[in-house]
């Protein structure tokens, strides 16, 4: 079910050859690589969700601060309100911390009311830079829920941003906004182009070019290779959650990142979609293999060849007599995590949108090496039932140890080879973020706005909890010894020996 639109010049070396400004390969060029391990980016102007292409929840800082105090300031370098509702970043590349929110903490007088909002802020300092606005769409809840903002962490490379708008529009934004006094094309159209505002460089309708309609919101954060940029687009049930609207839309893009321009779009599962498409791309090399891949809005995970969408696997994450059913009773889950390869393995847990409540999930190590339908060849461990729950949460592998969490509030820790379980932690909480490992921690927020920070290790060992007054839906990342945190409504940026004004 894919649509492909021809681009002359785009060629599979283009893919490859862009790690060269993207993550870094570990043990072997991206072209000849076996184990696939893509290391988390080191060099400065790149920055994602997950820190690589292989989007494992890791970060190679050192120094990070395992405690801290909001109270008193200690260990807190600034912190700076947003919006009411912030799910994407924070995500830092040269100087600057980008998040995505909700216009609840209007920064522009002259644009009130509920949008989607990406905003920038100075890493040093915390100052507030620039912002780029989006109106919500006029359907309302059905394609754009209100109050969530914009729920995808964006990908930079260099002076360029890229994020899915809630308006279902893939985005790219110059990192300098207007600030810089300059407005870049080729998309010169902005209607705001006052120094706090964002500068469009192009943007693309998933909507009306490739009839996506995203259930409630679009929220993939994209993931650009090469010459590539890739996106999922939401497409989802109706309001009524039975009827799929545009069964023949696509679910996964492929775009051109200087132009915006379509390059392969891919419409499956079709009607097989059990709610919404909402997840995130992942980039792997595997047995000198390119693939990018998608996980579907039908519970299943499909591998694409990057520069022509061609299908290389797919994999169904939900056990065959697994059967689903509307409001979250049935057995059978859709997808909110994104895959981690890493040494070769591909990682994946299962959940639903957490309105549906709590309930057995699963969560799968498999081999993705294979082709066609992999789901029964490929298994290497699974971990369900009581055992897991479902999930939103995305993995953090390192020195063999999975850090996987569930919407339950658990945190797991297991052997990355076997699934040989270590340990469990319970936040007494919802997670809906990822535990992130750094400087030999764990680091989980919750919805009570609990942060957790644990030893890493076979042993569990609590080091310290702090809470940040808000729910933490997002993900911690760490750039030159700081570790920036993102609550419901608050940025903090957090160092060792540094001394912040209490908070009140």
């Amino acid at each position: 079910m894919m649509r492909r639109k021809l681009y002359f010049g785009i060629l599979a070396a283009t893919v490859v050859a862009g790690l060269a400004s993207g993550a870094a390969v570990r043990g072997a060029a991206a072209g000849t690589a076996t184990a696939n391990t893509l290391a988390a980016v080191a060099e400065d102007g790149v920055g994602m969700f997950g820190g690589g292409l292989d989007r494992n929840m890791v970060s190679d800082e050192t120094g990070l601060p395992g405690e801290w105090d909001t109270r008193t300031g200690m260990n807190v370098k600034w912190s700076v309100g947003v919006g009411s509702q912030s799910y994407a970043g924070p995500v830092v590349v040269d100087g600057k911390v980008f998040i995505g929110t909700n216009n609840e903490g209007m920064r522009n007088p002259d644009l009130p009311n509920d949008k989607g909002v990406i905003m920038a802020f100075e890493a040093e300092s915390g100052d507030f830079l620039w912002q780029m606005v989006h109106d919500k769409l006029t359907a309302g809840r059905v394609n754009d829920w209100p109050l969530q903002g914009i729920c995808s962490t964006p990908y930079i490379e260099g002076d360029r941003l890229y994020y899915v708008s809630n308006q279902a529009h893939v985005v790219c934004v110059d990192t300098e906004g207007h600030l810089d006094g300059e407005n870049d094309g080729p998309d010169t159209s902005e209607e705001h182009t006052s120094p706090i505002d964002g500068d469009r460089i192009w943007s693309f309708d998933m909507i009306g070019e490739v009839d996506a309609f995203p259930h409630n919101l679009a929220t993939s954060s994209p993931l650009v290779v090469g010459d590539l940029i890739f996106a999922s687009t939401g497409n989802g049930v109706d309001e009524g959650h039975v009827a799929i609207p545009s069964p023949f839309g696509a679910s996964f893009v492929a775009l051109n990142k200087h132009t915006g321009e379509l390059v392969w779009d891919n419409a499956d599962p079709g009607e097989g979609i059990l709610h919404g498409t909402w997840t995130n791309p992942t980039y792997a090399v595997v047995d000198g293999r390119p693939m990018v891949i998608f996980p579907g809005g039908d519970g299943w995970v499909r591998a694409f060849v990057p520069e022509t969408g061609e299908l290389l696997w797919k994999f169904d994450a939900n056990p065959k007599d697994a059967e689903w059913r509307l409001g979250g009773r049935g057995t059978r889950n859709n997808i909110l995590s994104t895959v981690v390869v890493h040494d070769g393995k591909a990682y994946i847990g299962v959940g639903q949108d957490p309105e549906h409540g709590e309930a057995p999930g699963h969560f799968w190590a498999f081999d993705p090496s294979g082709s066609g339908d992999i789901t029964d060849s490929a298994i290497i461990w699974h971990r369900g039932g009581r055992d897991f729950h479902r999930t939103m949460s995305t993995a953090a592998i390192g020195d063999g140890i999975i850090y996987i969490s569930d919407l339950s509030g658990f945190l797991y820790a297991l052997d990355a080879d076997t699934g040989e379980h270590y340990w469990t932690f319970d936040t007494f909480a919802a997670v809906w973020g990822s535990a992130f490992l750094a400087d030999g921690k764990v680091y989980l927020g919750d919805e009570d706005g609990d942060v957790i920070v644990l030893r890493a290790g076979k042993e569990m060992e609590e080091l310290a909890e702090m809470n940040l007054g808000a729910s933490v839906y997002t993900t911690p990342y760490a750039k030159d010894g700081v570790l920036y945190i993102l609550s419901r409504n608050r940025l903090f940026a957090l160092e060792v020996g540094a001394q912040s004004e209490p908070m009140n």
